[in-house]
């Protein structure tokens, strides 16, 4: 499930959009300062819905804390109907702008848009590790961590659904029924380990790569 990060002060315009987006299936989180936004960019999502300016600082300012976290699509929000601010926004790296008040079809249409784009950009960045996927590598902090392509594939698997637990059914089917092969779980876990080891700063303590113990494994997505 896309999960979608909210930061708006306006308590009324707030619980809109939680329940807009949540009767669209997606999952939400929210916040209304600055110092709460913080916190939820840790938890990790799909997509931000920023707000431009918040009580206790700038939606601006926000936006660089988040690209600094991770790769994430971030559509603001303002009262403001100025073009400098969409200009500073585009160059902070915002991927939509919208204007108060707007039409929650219009919302929703933009953040599908954004959504399917994340999903078929050819880099996929998330703490500190980058899959580029036109050229089948992998970077850990920009230099380039070898990888069997059952690795990498399997890799690509969990950071395409990053925090969403991912089964080992789901991991058989996705890596290793497309080459034809028959394997048993043992053959997943091996892999799972080989892969902490070039992924985690401590491989027997993954903070990235977690177990789901009876349902599968998880990327797990911002600030730890």
């Amino acid at each position: 499930m896309e999960r979608i990060l909210i930061i708006e002060d306006d308590t009324d315009l707030l619980e809109g959009l939680i329940f807009a987006l949540e009767s669209e299936g997606y999952e939400t989180r929210a916040a209304q300062t600055m110092k709460e936004g913080l916190k939820l960019l840790k938890e990790g999502g799909s997509l931000i819905l920023l707000d431009c300016n918040l009580p206790d600082g700038s939606g601006f300012d926000l936006c660089v804390q988040a690209k600094k976290l991770q790769d994430i699509p971030i559509l603001m929000l303002t009262a403001r109907d100025t073009e400098m601010d969409e200009v500073k926004a585009l160059e902070l790296g915002v991927d939509d702008f919208m204007s108060k008040p707007f039409s929650l079809a219009v919302l929703k249409a933009r953040i599908k848009k954004l959504l399917q784009r994340r999903s078929q950009t050819c880099r996929i960045v998330s703490g500190g590790i980058c899959v580029d996927k036109n050229a089948c590598k992998v970077y850990k902090n920009e230099t380039e961590i070898p990888c069997s392509k059952v690795e990498y594939q399997l890799l690509l698997c969990l950071m395409e659904n990053r925090n969403q637990v991912v089964s080992k059914e789901q991991i058989l089917e996705k890596v290793w029924d497309s080459q034809g092969k028959y394997v048993d779980d043992n053959t997943v876990s091996v892999n799972i380990r080989r892969l902490r080891g070039k992924i985690e700063d401590d491989p027997k303590n993954p903070k990235r790569i977690c177990t789901v113990h009876g349902m599968g494994y998880v990327w797990k997505e911002g600030s730890l």
